[in-house]
């Protein structure tokens, strides 16, 4: 467990047990809403969790103020609502973060967005053409550890993450220089900067170049630049602690046991060491609304570098960190992340007077959720960030 989760687990303690005792008086109930009753945000919470979600979390800032509220169950087999103060694990949200502090060195003239990544980190021997700014945006062609698909449509596995095989594996702890060597074994995608590919192993190695230059782990870096000025309490870095603390829903994985044969097995438990700096984050939609609108207000990064995280690209729609889309309200922000068990959504319109932050547990349904983890999101894109 890294410094920071250790600090977060000693508080999460108390306000587990805390959270025990309130439970035990008020069974089956949720934490209550905030704000004034919204049917029609409780409406979409309920629509998205019925749509194959075990349970759903909701935040939403907005002209009206603000609302929190939660659908679906807590744990399979229970009637208690998924908690609206609850954690869980944010995924590729935590690219953002992990962006948003490059920025903040790049600005500091520690870390030059255009210089070649190898000049920080020679020990991997890369190719000298990839850049900082490629590897926030996804350009680099580097192979990703995860697997990937070659361009004659080949499929080449990376480490296990699926399948009996990822559950046998899960308390597995990854190293970060392992992950990136994984991936530099495999031939490149395509030469850098010459296309797009959403790929982890940038990620992973933009925290690697953070802690080469500021001499301390990207975990505690994240917490000195962005956890700590924003009050952000309840967002830790697990590094290979597999546990969630303080209250939370759990996720579960649906997989295949054998042909025609389904398992459904509760995965909130699980070593987040292969995400890393690419996914690995828990957090809150409380923590991730006051960062998501910090970052878009300016108050994490000067103008001109968060003009630069905002510039998409025209294959994949993603900035430096984020995806910029074109909404019919005009461009929205937002971040995206799933992880075993658990999907995360923080968008909002790029003045950030509209967002909102979600969060999704998988549980036993058969339903298609990359579908309905997309209908979620543009659900909410429309009736929240365009007021449809």
């Amino acid at each position: 467990m890294t410094t920071s989760a250790k600090r977060f687990f000693r508080r999460a303690t108390i306000t587990a047990m805390a959270a025990a005792l309130l439970a035990g008086i008020t069974p089956g109930l949720a934490a209550a809403d905030s704000g004034r009753d919204r049917p029609d945000l409780r409406a979409m919470a309920e629509e998205i969790a019925a749509s194959g979600f075990a349970g759903a979390q909701l935040r939403v800032h907005d002209p009206r103020g603000d609302w929190t509220g939660s659908a679906g169950v807590r744990e399979l087999g229970s009637a208690a609502k998924p908690p609206t103060n609850g954690r869980f694990r944010i995924g590729s949200n935590t690219k953002t973060f992990v962006a948003t502090a490059v920025l903040q060195l790049v600005g500091e003239g520690k870390v030059g967005l255009d210089a070649p990544v190898a000049g920080y980190l020679p020990e991997f021997g890369l190719d000298r053409r990839i850049t900082v700014r490629m590897l926030l945006q996804h350009t680099s062609g580097l192979f990703d550890y995860t697997g990937a698909m070659l361009p004659d449509g080949t499929i080449v596995p990376g480490i296990p993450l699926t399948g009996k095989e990822f559950l046998d594996n899960r308390y597995h702890t990854y190293r970060p220089e392992e992950l990136v060597r994984f991936g530099l074994s495999k031939p490149p995608l395509f030469a850098p900067g010459t296309d797009w590919t959403y790929t982890n192993i940038n990620y992973v190695l933009a925290g690697l170049v953070i802690e080469k230059v500021t001499g301390r782990p990207y975990g505690d870096e994240l917490q000195r630049r962005i956890f700590r000025p924003l009050g952000l309490r309840d967002t830790v870095v697990p590094g290979t602690w597999p546990g969630i603390p303080g209250p939370h829903a759990h996720g579960y994985y649906r997989y295949e046991e054998k042909p025609g044969q389904w398992k459904t097995v509760d995965i909130t438990n699980q070593n987040p060491s292969w995400a890393s700096s690419a996914g690995e984050l828990i957090s809150t939609t409380k923590d991730l609304h006051t960062f998501f609108s910090a970052l878009l207000g300016g108050k994490l990064l000067p103008a001109p570098l968060l003009a630069e995280m905002r510039k998409p690209h025209p294959k994949g729609g993603y900035g430096l960190g984020l995806y910029v889309q074109e909404a019919s309200c005009g461009t929205v922000l937002k971040g995206m992340g799933g992880f075993h068990g658990f999907g995360t959504v923080m968008a909002g319109t790029a003045d950030g007077s509209r967002t909102f932050e979600l969060s999704m547990t998988y549980g036993d349904s058969a339903a298609d959720l990359g579908q309905a983890y997309n209908k979620a999101d543009q659900l909410l894109t429309d009736k929240v960030l365009c007021g449809k």
